[in-house]
């Protein structure tokens, strides 16, 4: 048997899913960022996009490519948003 966890919003079901055997599916409680770790890390990888707007895909991408670079170097920040008591370091 395996475990799946999955945060599930209402835009990401599908009324006609069907499960592997094997397979179960457990759905974290809505509004739960304390189980879902990564969604801590979104102040860190969207602030060179807020409120900004791209002429071209081209340009996104190279902001977004320079928030992945920089983010690299940022292992302590990101362990200290998405490490919580329990959870493996």
């Amino acid at each position: 048997m395996a475990l799946l966890v999955c945060a599930i919003d209402g835009w990401h079901t599908c009324k006609d899913l069907v499960i592997p055997d094997g397979l179960r599916l457990e759905v974290l409680p809505p509004y739960s960022p304390e189980l879902q770790p990564a969604e801590w890390l979104w102040q860190l990888a969207d602030e060179p996009l807020v409120n900004r707007c791209f002429d071209a895909l081209s340009d996104l991408e190279d902001v977004l490519e320079a928030r992945c670079r920089t983010l690299l170097s940022m292992q302590s920040e990101i362990k200290a948003l998405t490490s919580y008591h329990g959870w493996p370091a």
